[in-house]
């Protein structure tokens, strides 16, 4: 039996993964570059209940509550995840950290508003952003391939109107996992980075499949300079 198969599995190690995070966010000497960027739109959030789209890949979750901390100042966040067990763990973990989740993505290399289960996940983003909420992508998630991003996000962001804004995370020393994305989980009192892009956003006559290749791009830039910032070699 698979571990992460049993809901209690499932909840214990998630409480202690949180709990772990949590000590570990408090220790980390970070860098920002670029926050300037995030905090435009923030602001459109306060100012005219603009809701927003955060990108980052998959291999940075264990990082990614730290670049959101949900505040009155910022849009309120939720994080697209996947209906699979290791979503279950995933979902439970960083709702512990601040993201609650929306769920619904699967494995399918489509389109994030066609594929199994991804139809009721597209109107509960598309209603929650226009409603002025926040919503965290991993787009090369659930299964990669690593930093390949469809077009599901663009998609996403051609319906709603709403700013899209990459973040690049990055930790030393940290642990690497065997998956597919190399997870990276920051040990505690690492040297780490976080740096911003955008914001962007999608008009109705885009291409989702141009613009998908392009953010892909920036937002592996970034994530390529927070590596460079920690020294972290691949």
């Amino acid at each position: 039996m698979r571990p992460l198969r049993s809901p209690l599995v499932i909840k214990i190690l998630s409480s202690i993964f949180a709990g772990y995070s949590k000590l570990v966010f408090m220790t980390l000497r970070m860098t920002i570059e670029g926050q300037d960027k995030a905090e435009a739109v923030w602001a459109q959030g306060r100012t005219k209940g603009t809701g927003a789209i955060l990108c980052f890949w998959h291999s940075r979750i264990p990082m990614s509550p730290l670049s959101w901390p949900q505040s009155p100042a910022r849009q309120d966040m939720r994080a697209l995840i996947s209906l699979s067990n290791d979503g279950e763990f995933i979902a439970r973990t960083v709702e512990k950290l601040g993201f609650p989740s929306i769920r619904g993505s699967s494995a399918k290399k489509t389109d994030l508003a066609k594929n199994k289960h991804g139809e009721q996940a597209f109107r509960d983003m598309v209603k929650w952003v226009k409603d002025g909420g926040g919503i965290a992508i991993t787009p090369d998630g659930p299964r990669g391939p690593a930093e390949h991003m469809e077009k599901g996000t663009p998609s996403l962001a051609r319906v709603t109107g709403a700013p899209v804004i990459f973040v690049g995370l990055a930790a030393k020393p940290c642990i690497r996992l065997g998956s597919w994305d190399r997870t990276l989980i920051p040990l505690p009192f690492a040297k780490a980075a976080m740096v911003w892009d955008g914001p962007t956003g999608a008009g109705r006559g885009d291409d989702p499949d141009a613009l998908a290749e392009d953010w892909a791009d920036r937002l592996s830039a970034v994530t390529r300079r927070a590596e460079e910032i920690v020294g972290l070699d691949d």
